[in-house]
């Protein structure tokens, strides 16, 4: 399957979403004083009212017209002060009005006696979208850079008015008519870029900053330098107390011997979908760099890699291939269209901040050959072990660099950075975090007397959208208190590594004191259900929604699992060859209720299993009967699976902030 421009762009989505992008526009005149803002009840949005502020879609004058900006607000509870919490989603391209309840809940510690304003910034949802047919069309990889030349033409000259200072612009336009005194300012990644050129420009008007998962406003990172630097702590902190044990010794070095092979050639091997048809899939250098990125926001992937990029180096490369497609939402199958992202990244917009106004390594004059050759030049100059695990050419492929090469410029070069404010700050990281490493923030920090910088553990990309430990709340709600945000308590991984998986029975250790063959089996079929659940878990956290009734997955070695809203249908489903299940759990409030699977296949002894709802599997396989008590049952020495909790459980508890990038 050939890659389009639109896939190559949603690759770059994948790791340069959140990536540090240095301003590029001019400070532009003081905004002029704004109408006052009107709102009224809004229609899909309990609790907010809404209003439209109008602003020139150029300040300079240079471009007629004006752009409105929807607003959304939530009044303060108790008696609101002149001051106002703004948040700000990321991107750049991602719309924030979608995300303004899930906003609420994870800022409410802010908002006692301060409305929230939640407002899709230019160019984005509601205000004035962006679009480019150049970048829907389907385009081989090769023309990537001429459809964002095509982009930019069919923009025209007001693509140079999607800046972030523009964007700031709008933030001082909407405090201003909605008659503020204070904001507070609350960004998530690129929102937190908005927030910090704010402070530079309006130190007056700015009461707090919450910054989460920081893109510093004076980084120059063209080639994602950062990120490949971030991967040694962020891999030692997953394995960490061992927890990689049995697995691998050195998982960044397996992640650097799989690249070096990527780079002769790729990756190749068969995947099944959710009808149990098998398909040849393959995996680059670029995939499996997306694929590590992909972990920033799902730990179910995290967990997933090491034992999959070592099956990948012993020979089996299926599992690795399965998990990249998770990884890309193409797993599972689902019924009807596919699932709305959150995220909702509008990737003209996208593409036009990113190009006119990151810090790229060539004149902005230039053509865009001479573009490229500086750019190559520029990173021919790095040493290679800026890019361990990976090389510089994969660094290259994956960059916008190539397509942001051929964007005709129309925005001022970028001013120079200025002083932050000293105004109370609290900066929330994660240490999972390779997009926007602690690096960033810890580079933030320092840049602002008396800020606060709270590293959550085991914790990705969007602190409070990704962090399972509650860590990343307290220190809000601390905040807020004026008190002192506390370090994270020690905690355990929630998503620890998984086994490596095995490729044949004679692999799976027995288990329920069953010998030989029906021990294995017994372990097998455990191992088929446990992963079934770890691939619900990931899709269902890639989504960021609970799956549709209906949606499909298929197993590792063949055979498929169908999840309805009254059953979970397993139709020779298979974990490790030559061992298939079949038959139906019940599905009762989300949860699986006892079933009899027949286990059947080359290799395993045959027979019936009963899972139970106390917590105890039992049936007959190859003549011998069993009673097995999950609770006692430990299926591998690395990432053991916890078996206290069959019935398995198909709904899981929604993060406490969409995905913000």
């Amino acid at each position: 399957m050939s890659i389009t421009s639109v896939g190559v762009l949603r690759r770059i989505l994948i790791l340069v979403l959140g990536a540090s992008l240095v301003s590029t526009a001019p400070a532009a005149a003081q905004a002029a004083p704004a109408t006052a803002l009107t709102f009224a009840p809004c229609s899909a949005s309990a609790g907010f009212s809404c209003a439209t502020l109008n602003v020139p879609l150029d300040r300079s004058g240079a471009v007629p017209g004006t752009t409105g900006l929807n607003v959304e607000r939530l009044q303060a509870a108790a008696t609101p002060s002149r001051a106002a919490v703004v948040a700000l989603a990321g991107g750049p391209g991602q719309p924030a009005i979608p995300l303004a309840q899930a906003t609420a809940r994870v800022i409410a510690p802010a908002l006692g006696t301060r409305d929230l304003l939640v407002f899709d910034q230019r160019g984005t949802g509601t205000s004035g979208p962006l679009a480019c047919s150049a970048l829907e069309s389907a385009e081989v990889f090769g023309a990537i850079g001429r459809a964002f030349e095509r982009c930019a033409q069919q923009i025209g000259a007001k693509r140079g008015s999607y800046t972030t200072q523009e964007s700031v612009a709008d933030v001082e336009a909407i405090r201003q008519a909605a008659g503020y005194e204070k904001l507070v300012l609350f960004g998530v990644s690129y929102g937190t870029k908005v927030a910090l050129e704010y402070a530079e420009r309006y130190p007056q008007n700015v009461e707090a900053l919450v910054l989460d998962s920081v893109v510093p406003s004076d980084r120059s990172d063209p080639f994602s330098i950062s990120m490949f630097q971030a991967m040694r702590p962020v891999f030692e902190e997953l394995c960490s107390a061992r927890a990689c044990a049995g697995i691998t010794a050195n998982p960044l070095g397996d992640v650097a011997r799989l690249a070096a092979r990527l780079h002769k050639h790729a990756l190749s091997g068969y995947v099944y979908d959710g009808s149990g048809h098998r398909h040849r899939a393959t995996l680059s250098n670029v995939d499996l760099l997306n694929l590590i990125g992909a972990g920033d926001l799902n730990p179910a992937l995290r967990a997933l890699l090491p034992a999959s990029v070592q099956s990948a180096l012993r020979g089996d490369p299926n599992p690795l291939l399965r998990l990249n497609l998770l990884s890309e939402g193409l797993i599972p199958n689902l019924p009807g269209t596919p699932l709305a992202s959150s995220a909702g990244i509008d990737e003209a917009l996208f593409a036009d901040t990113t190009c006119e106004e990151a810090s790229f390594p060539w004149q902005r004059s230039a053509a865009a050959q001479a573009r490229l050759a500086e750019g190559l030049g520029a990173l021919r100059a790095l040493p290679g072990s800026d890019f361990y695990p990976f090389d510089a050419s994969t660094a290259w492929a994956d960059s916008v660099l190539p397509a942001c090469a051929q964007w005709p410029n129309v925005a001022p070069a970028p001013p120079a950075v200025g002083p932050l404010p000293s105004a109370p700050t609290l900066i929330l990281s994660g240490a999972q975090d390779l997009r926007t490493p602690t690096s960033s923030a810890q580079a933030v920090a320092a840049r602002i007397p008396g800020a606060q910088l709270v590293v959550v553990p085991y914790t990705g990309h969007s602190v409070l959208g990704t962090d399972f430990s509650g860590c990343a709340q307290t220190a809000v709600k601390a905040f807020f208190s004026s008190e002192t945000a506390q370090p994270c308590a020690a905690t355990q991984n929630p998503f620890g590594p998984t086994p490596i998986t095995p490729t044949k029975l004679a692999l799976v250790k027995a288990v329920g004191g069953l010998t030989g063959r029906p021990g294995s089996t017994l372990a097998a079929v455990l191992d088929t259900i446990i992963d079934l659940e770890r691939q619900v878990i990931g899709a269902t956290l890639q989504a960021e929604q609970e799956l549709p009734s209906g949606s499909s997955f298929g197993g590792l070695r063949g055979g498929f699992a169908r999840i309805t809203s009254t059953a979970l249908g397993l139709h020779r489903l298979s974990f490790v060859s030559g061992v298939q299940l079949t038959g139906t759990f019940p599905v009762q409030n989300g949860h699986l209720r006892p079933a009899d699977l027949r286990v059947e296949g080359s290799q395993a002894a045959r027979g019936t299993v009963h899972v139970g709802a106390s917590g105890r599997v039992s049936g007959t396989l190859g003549g011998l009967r069993f009673n097995v008590n999950l609770a006692k049952v430990k299926l591998a020495s690395a990432g053991a699976a916890d078996m206290t909790g069959f019935p398995l459980r198909l709904r899981f508890p929604e993060r406490a902030l969409a995905r913000l990038r």
